[in-house]
């Protein structure tokens, strides 16, 4: 037995404790993951088919393509903006190519862990769609990566973690990735 694989152990063991003393065993059946396939989502998901595994509940990953950009000929021709209006679902992209990838790797993510996962492709902005799906799907809880803020992001407050955490009506997990060795 590993070390990490001891360390993971003891996790498992303090977080079904910790989670027992507050009640949430028997009400944790939905655990909602947002996906983007980067690192911090990756690591996500590891936590959050922990968690499932520990109390039983069915996973539901969100992959979020964002909205097509309206060509640059209304903002003075210098930024492209983003069309979500009524007329233009009919024409709205779908990117199943992202999807398709996501879901691969959710799956291969998930194989063998004895946990029930279903994967949902939208289109629209992350933070939005994430907190959408999580009502309609009724989530216990929701599970986001996060990562270090780009300067801009620190100015305009821009992360998705932080939206999703301000945002949403079930508690938000921020899994933080692990520094670099």
């Amino acid at each position: 037995m590993t070390l990490r694989h001891k360390a993971s152990s003891c996790f498992e063991l303090l977080t079904s404790v910790r989670f027992a003393a507050a009640g949430y065993v028997a009400g944790m059946k939905t655990i909602l993951v947002g996906y983007d396939g980067t690192r911090s989502a990756e690591q996500a998901l590891r936590r959050a088919s922990e968690l499932a595994h520990a109390f039983g509940s069915r996973v539901v990953v969100v992959s979020v393509a964002g909205p097509d950009p309206v060509p640059p000929d209304g903002a003075f021709g210098l930024m492209p903006y983003y069309d979500l209006g009524a007329g233009a679902s009919a024409e709205r992209r779908t990117d199943e190519e992202l999807w398709n990838r996501h879901r691969a790797e959710v799956q291969q993510l998930f194989a063998g862990a004895g946990v029930d996962v279903e994967f949902a492709g939208v289109i629209g902005f992350p933070v939005e769609e994430i907190v959408e799906v999580a009502e309609q799907q009724k989530a216990d809880l929701i599970v986001v990566g996060t990562r270090e803020p780009g300067w801009l992001e620190r100015i305009f407050g821009g992360s998705v973690s932080a939206g999703v955490a301000r945002h949403a009506r079930c508690d938000v997990l921020i899994v933080h990735t692990p520094a670099e060795s």
